[in-house]
């Protein structure tokens, strides 16, 4: 069954044609990867199906019933309500529908005459409502809400926050909890895992796929499309190219059409060739049998389609980055590092060594320390105790994810000039040029620059610095598909060392040489790249208890088998309290339901003691349901 088609819809702003004859069909169910450069007209064609915006031709269709979630890029809100307080407003309708049981059951402990014809309707009230009430999760709503805030990267400590305290990356986070929870038939994300450390990454990746209703991504993060959608839609040139399969596989199939079209082009190119020589010799003869076969061709090459040369990743750029000079092969030796900031410890004893050529990628969640440890790398911030050395001829580059290296009142030639004195104007015009900024845009402030067009000048300033360790903050954040594909194949071809914070697997799994893995009290070492390291994490995990290594003294071996026992006996105590819990909230709730039926007899309601003596049984239970609740989410 069709969600949503669009025909030949196009959308102009002034005289810049965006979108051109845009049409494709979704069905219920399908999940759709909505991709292209920056500046294509994605998030247009969003605010187009979300009427934000209008179109200047052809038609939208939305199948009734079905209503659209929206996420949007960019998010600005205030609030003085705290975390939880804001996803309860999801629920306001179950909540009002509470508000409206609990005053029927006030009313109803009320009535004296139990057979009246306003007594009766009153309980058929009670008893629908009741009903729906049940049936839209209205007792475990709060834990469904816990449950996705936690998903998402918020402890419990979080809940009780002020929203105006937030940070941009929680707010963005509160926005994608809330929007969960409202379960749209159609959901449309836009750029969803920015802000999101991987952990939270994955937990999305989970709920997505299991998601009953219709999505539409548009997303830069390559692995996160791979995992979740089954067809590609491509903006490019103002018209879309639909495939139907994931993202890894339509990279292939494009490259595969891309071939198929310039074989086919460089045929006709020669053909047309061929036919212009002949016409040229037959002219040449002068005879009059062959002026008309001369004639005769020309006819034919003027009716021929003439095929168009295809274009692969148009503008796309490439950057070269060389180490200025070759450093010592010890490049820096972190040895039990420590960070505090006041009475919160950040980190302690990271002990960690990097060697020349190495591709290093530093993962962790949000909040770690990663870009504190980046900045006491490179002597802006201090720390508390520990040692770092860094290597003989070590020059360190720095890509900031904030792009603070940049001066907003410059003008993009200025930036690169009072950088690098030796470079002419012109060599600098040419310079930007390579990184896409022609024309009047070498003269814009940085001010006004999109978040894309900030990380291409950084990335040419770094470039330009010839720096021999490049310390990577989030280097793919804000850039479009081709130009990750760029900045990759330049750390691919680099010859100095690299340092890496990302949360970009798709990068990560291409870059990096080692994975470590920082938490508060150690750093862990993978040597291998992004796959690597889930593989090895999955490893440990399921390592069977009974294999111990064979150097082991008896005593020692006594002393594991032991641990193991003991190990075992209190993971099975907890199942058993998992189980308990269950059996006795299934319980409860059967109980629950048997007395409202009950409170919904007329012999019940119509005597008075039973009926005050059920209604407090049932108030009662379902307080202890709401205990069991709670202690049945912490065992999960």
């Amino acid at each position: 069954m069709i969600a949503m088609s669009c025909n030949n819809i196009s959308k102009s702003f002034g005289v810049d044609l965006i979108l051109s004859d845009i049409s494709f069909t979704i069905s219920i169910g399908d999940k759709v990867g909505l991709i292209g450069k920056n500046g294509t007209g994605k998030s247009t064609l969003f605010k187009i199906l979300t009427n934000q915006m209008p179109y200047d031709e052809g038609n939208i269709y939305i199948s009734k019933n079905l209503n659209i979630g929206y996420l949007k890029q960019e998010l600005h809100f205030d609030s003085d309500k705290i975390i939880f307080e804001e996803c309860l407003e999801v629920f306001s309708y179950l909540i009002e529908m509470e508000e409206e049981i609990r005053s029927l059951e006030k009313r109803i402990a009320n009535y004296k005459d139990h057979e009246s014809p306003e007594f009766l309707k009153l309980m058929g009230q009670y008893s629908r409502l009741l009903d729906e009430f049940n049936n839209q999760n209205g007792y475990g709503y709060k834990s469904e809400i816990r449950g996705v805030l936690k998903g998402l990267g918020f402890f419990e400590d979080d809940f009780e926050k002020p929203i105006y305290t937030l940070s941009g990356g929680q707010k963005s986070r509160l926005n994608i909890a809330k929007l969960l929870l409202k379960k749209p038939n159609i959901l449309l994300l836009d750029e969803p895992t920015n802000h999101l450390d991987i952990e939270a990454i994955n937990w999305l990746e989970g709920f997505l796929k299991n998601y009953p209703g219709t999505i539409l991504i548009i997303s830069h993060d390559r692995y996160f499309l791979d995992q979740i959608v089954d067809k590609i839609f491509e903006i490019e040139n103002k018209s879309m190219l639909q495939f139907e399969g994931s993202y890894s596989k339509y990279v292939s199939f494009k490259k595969s059409l891309y071939d198929q079209q310039m074989k086919k082009y460089a045929e006709q190119q020669r053909e047309i060739v061929k036919q212009e020589e002949l016409i040229r010799r037959f002219k040449q003869h002068g005879t009059e049998k062959l002026a008309k076969r001369a004639k005769s061709r020309e006819k034919l090459l003027e009716r021929m389609e003439v095929v168009d040369k295809p274009i692969l990743n148009n503008k796309k750029t490439k950057i070269k980055l060389e180490a200025r000079i070759k450093s010592g092969r010890e490049v820096l030796k972190v040895h039990n590092l420590s960070k505090s900031f006041e009475d919160h410890n950040l980190f302690s004893n990271l002990n960690f060594d990097i060697y020349r050529s190495e591709r290093v990628a530093l993962i962790g969640p949000n909040g770690i320390g990663k870009t504190t440890l980046f900045k006491i790398l490179l002597d802006k911030l201090d720390y508390n105790s520990g040692s770092i050395t860094v290597g003989h001829n070590v020059f360190m580059g720095y890509y900031d994810q904030e792009q603070e290296n940049l001066n907003s009142d410059n003008t993009l030639v200025d930036e690169i000039c009072s950088a690098n004195p030796k470079l002419s104007i012109p060599e600098t015009r040419s310079l930007l040029a390579s990184f896409l900024f022609v024309g009047d845009d070498v003269f814009k402030e940085i001010d006004n620059l999109s978040g894309g067009e900030r990380s291409r000048l950084s990335l040419l300033k770094l470039m330009l610095s010839k720096s021999n360790f490049l310390l990577l903050d989030e280097p793919t954040n804000h850039l479009d598909l081709p130009s990750k594909e760029v900045l990759e194949d330049a750390l691919l071809e680099y010859d100095g060392t690299i340092f890496t914070i990302s949360h970009d697997r798709y990068f990560l799994n291409k870059v990096s040489t080692k994975i470590l893995e920082i938490s508060s009290d150690e750093i862990k070492e993978y040597l291998g790249n992004y796959d690597y390291y889930i593989e090895k994490k999955n490893e440990v995990q399921s390592i069977n208890n009974d294999e111990i290594p064979q150097t082991i003294t008896k005593t020692k071996l006594k002393e594991e088998r032991k641990r193991k026992k003991l190990e075992e006996a209190e993971r099975k105590k907890e199942r058993q309290l998992l189980k308990d819990l269950e059996e006795n909230i299934s319980k409860l709730e059967s109980k629950l339901s048997e007395l409202e039926l009950l409170m919904c007899d007329e012999k019940i309601y119509a005597d008075s003691e039973k009926s005050k003596e059920v209604s407090e049984e049932y108030e009662s239970i379902k307080a202890e349901l709401e205990k069991f609740y709670g202690l049945w989410e912490e065992k999960i």
